[in-house]
C-alpha cells in the first residue's frame, strides 16, 4: 500500500472538514418575545415571561471582536495548523515507503500503518467536539507510527545513520542555519555533522610544508554528494567505483565480491564536479582530460584509514575515473580463516617455515593474492625474525614488520628495493609482485642465499605460474633450486545463509561437472522467485567471498624435471602423482558442502 493513496484519502478529508469545519462560534442568546413588553426602567417590574437583555452586541462567526469577519466560521490558525501537519505526514509517509523499502524493514507493513494511523487521527480531528482533543488525534495519528517506525529502523542502522538523535538534529540544524548563510560553531564542529562521518583527505595533507588539498575541494560543488559515494560504496563492501560520462549523466557502478552492480547516476554536471574533486585530491591535473592520470587520496572513517587509488581514462564523450578502495584499517587473516582444506593448512605451515626458499601465490587481479601471503606472514613470529615486505601500496599494517611501499615515479622499482633490501639482514622477504625478469631473478637469487621469499605472480594456475617464471628468462636450473611450493587460488562468492535454497541437481549437470549422481543428494543456489525481501545480503544472494585454491608443492622429482625437461605434460603428471587437486575440483568440495552455488564456482574456475 503507497502513501500516494493515503494523499488521496486526506485530500478527501480535507475537503469534509472544510465543508463541515469546527467553528468557535459565540452562542446565539435567546431573543426576546416579541409579544412580551418591554422592560421598563426604574422600579417598573418587569414580565416574567420575557428573557433578560444580552449584555453585549451579538456576533456570529469565530472571531467576534472582529466584526468585519461577521460570519467567517473558519479559524485561520487552526486550519493552517491542520494544513501544516497533513503536508508533513504527507512527507513522512513518502520518506518511510523509500526507507522501509531500501532498509527491507517490512515496507507493506509501516505503509499500511502509516496510512491507517493518519487516516483515523485526522477523521477524528475532524469530528472531535473541541480543538484540544482534534490537537490530540492529528498530532497522535502522526507522531506514533513515525515514532515506532524510527525506532525499529535505527536498531538495524550504524550510529551514523540514526535519525531523530541529538546528533541528527544536530546536524540537521547546522545545515539549515548554513544555507542561510550562519556558520555556527567550529569548523570541526561542522565537519563532523556535514554528511557521511567519512573525512576526505587529500593526497598531500598528512607531511609538513605542503598543502592540504582537501580544503581545496570543501566549498566545491558536489562535495557533499563526493563524501556519500564513497561513505555508501565502503558500507556495501565496494572494492572498486567506476564513473562512466554518458550523454546526459554519468553513471556509477560498484564491483561487489567481484562483480559490478549499478548504482545511482549522477547528471552530467554532477557528474563532472565528483570527477573534478577526487583529481585535486589526488593531486592530478583538472584541466587535462585526454591523457590517462593516476593518484591516490585517503580517507579517516570511524578511526581508520582507507587508501583510495585513483585512475583516470580520456573517452569520446568525457573522462572515465576509476576508484580502487584499499581498506588499511582491516586486520590481516590467519590460514584458517582462508577457507583451506585442513591438510592443505598443515602444507602450507611447513613451506612457511623453511628456513629458505620461495612461495608464490599466482591468480588474475583481485584474486585474493596479497591476503594470503599477509596469512602466511601472521604464521611466522616477527620478533624472532626480520621480516620486510615491499609493496605497491601497503595494504595491511602489521606491527613489528618493516613495510616499505613503491614509488615508481620517483624510480624507486621492486628490482631495486629488493636489491637494498638484502643488505638489510632479513629473514622474511615479501615481494608485491614479479613483474620483470629483473626482479625474478633477484627472488630466485634471495631464495638461494638462505632467505624465505614471499611474492605472487600474474597466471591462471600453479604449472603456468612456473612457466610464466622461464618466460622472464629464469634459468631453469635457478628457478628448480629455489621454488619451494606455488599456491594457485581464485575466490568464489559465498551465499547468503539466511536465503539460499536447497534443490536435486540433473544428472546431465552432474555429469558435466564430473560428479557421481549416486553421491549428490542436493545442491544450494540463491532463490529463484524472490516473495521477500532478504536484509542480509540486499537481495544479492551473496555474502562475501572465500578462496579456491590450487597447490603445488616442488618435490626432488619435480626439481629434476624443472631442471632437466621443464615439459608441462610431466610436470603436471607428477604433480597430481603427488596428490594436488585442481581449483575446479576444490570449487566443487565447497559446492557440495552448499557454501557456493555451481554457476558461481563455473563463472570463477573453468
Amino acid at each position: 500500500m503507497s502513501y500516494r493513496f493515503s494523499f488521496t484519502c486526506l485530500l478527501a478529508g480535507l475537503a469534509i472538514w472544510l465543508a463541515f469545519g469546527q467553528a468557535d462560534v459565540v452562542a446565539q442568546p435567546p431573543v426576546a418575545s416579541p409579544t412580551a413588553p418591554a422592560a421598563t426602567s426604574g422600579s417598573a417590574l418587569r414580565d416574567p415571561n420575557a428573557y433578560p437583555p444580552y449584555p453585549t452586541a451579538f456576533h456570529r462567526g469565530s472571531y467576534p471582536t472582529r466584526r468585519e469577519w461577521a460570519g467567517y466560521y473558519l479559524h485561520t490558525g487552526k486550519f493552517l495548523y491542520l494544513l501544516a501537519l497533513f503536508v508533513l505526514w504527507t512527507w513522512t509517509a513518502g520518506w518511510i515507503d523509500n526507507d522501509a523499502g531500501n532498509l527491507k524493514v517490512r515496507p507493506d507493513m509501516w505503509n499500511t500503518i502509516v496510512l491507517l494511523a493518519g487516516t483515523v487521527g485526522f477523521v477524528a480531528a475532524l469530528c472531535a467536539p473541541s480543538f484540544a482533543l482534534a490537537f490530540i488525534a492529528m498530532t497522535t495519528g502522526y507522531a506514533l507510527p513515525m515514532g515506532l517506525y524510527v525506532a525499529e529502523r535505527n536498531k538495524r542502522v550504524p550510529d551514523s545513520a540514526k535519525v531523530l538523535t541529538p546528533r541528527h538534529i544536530r546536524s540537521v540544524t547546522l545545515r539549515a542555519l548554513s544555507k542561510l548563510g550562519l556558520k555556527v560553531g567550529s569548523r570541526e564542529t561542522r565537519e563532523a555533522v556535514s554528511g557521511p562521518p567519512i573525512r576526505l583527505i587529500g593526497k598531500s595533507g598528512g607531511k609538513s610544508g605542503e598543502v592540504d588539498r582537501s580544503r581545496q575541494v570543501e566549498s566545491s560543488r558536489g562535495y557533499l554528494a563526493a563524501k556519500e559515494l564513497i561513505y555508501d560504496a565502503i558500507l556495501r563492501r565496494t572494492t572498486d567505483i567506476h564513473m562512466e560520462p554518458k550523454e546526459d549523466e554519468t553513471s556509477v557502478r560498484l564491483r561487489i565480491d567481484g562483480v559490478m552492480y549499478p548504482a545511482e547516476a549522477f547528471d552530467r554536471p554532477t557528474g563532472d564536479s565528483l570527477v573534478n574533486i577526487f583529481k585535486v585530491l589526488s593531486s592530478m591535473d583538472i584541466t587535462e582530460r585526454r591523457k590517462p592520470q593516476d593518484g591516490s587520496f585517503r580517507a579517516e572513517m570511524e578511526g581508520r584509514q582507507i587508501d583510495f587509488r585513483v585512475a583516470t581514462q580520456g573517452l569520446q564523450g568525457g573522462e572515465k575515473m576509476v576508484i580502487r578502495i584499499l581498506d588499511k584499517g582491516s586486520s590481516a587473516k590467519t590460514l584458517a580463516d582462508l577457507g583451506m582444506r585442513k591438510q592443505m593448512v598443515e602444507q602450507l605451515q611447513e613451506v612457511i617455515h623453511q628456513p629458505h626458499g620461495m612461495l608464490i601465490t599466482c591468480g588474475p587481479t583481485g584474486a585474493g593474492k596479497s591476503t594470503t601471503l599477509y596469512a602466511a606472514l601472521q604464521e611466522i613470529d616477527a620478533y624472532e625474525n626480520n621480516i620486510i615486505t615491499i609493496e605497491d601500496p601497503v595494504e595491511y599494517k602489521m606491527a613489528n614488520v618493516t613495510q616499505i611501499e613503491i614509488n615508481s615515479k620517483a624510480g624507486q622499482t621492486f628490482a631495486g628495493s629488493l636489491r637494498s633490501v638484502l643488505r638489510q639482514d632479513p629473514d622474511i622477504v615479501m615481494v608485491g609482485e614479479i613483474r620483470d625478469g629483473e626482479t625474478a631473478k633477484i627472488a630466485c637469487q634471495a631464495a638461494n642465499t638462505g632467505h624465505m621469499v614471499f611474492s605472487t605472480l600474474h597466471a591462471n594456475d600453479t604449472i603456468a605460474a612456473m612457466f610464466r617464471l622461464i618466460d622472464l628468462e629464469v634459468e631453469p636450473f635457478l628457478l628448480s633450486s629455489s621454488i619451494s611450493s606455488i599456491l594457485g587460488q581464485r575466490l568464489v562468492r559465498k551465499l547468503c545463509t539466511e536465503c539460499k535454497e536447497a534443490y536435486r541437481p540433473t544428472a546431465d549437470m552432474l555429469q558435466k561437472i564430473g560428479l557421481p549422481a549416486e553421491k549428490v543428494d542436493k545442491f544450494y543456489r540463491p532463490p529463484a522467485n524472490r516473495e521477500a525481501t532478504c536484509p542480509t545480503c540486499n537481495d544479492l544472494g551473496y555474502v562475501g567471498r572465500i578462496g579456491v585454491y590450487e597447490l603445488l608443492v616442488i618435490t626432488d622429482r619435480l626439481r629434476d624435471l624443472i631442471r632437466d625437461n621443464p615439459n608441462l605434460t610431466a610436470i603436471k603428471a607428477e604433480a597430481r602423482k603427488n596428490g594436488m587437486l585442481y581449483m575446479k575440483e576444490e570449487g566443487l568440495r565447497l559446492v557440495v558442502k552448499g557454501i557456493t552455488s555451481v554457476d558461481e564456482m563455473l563463472r570463477v574456475v573453468k
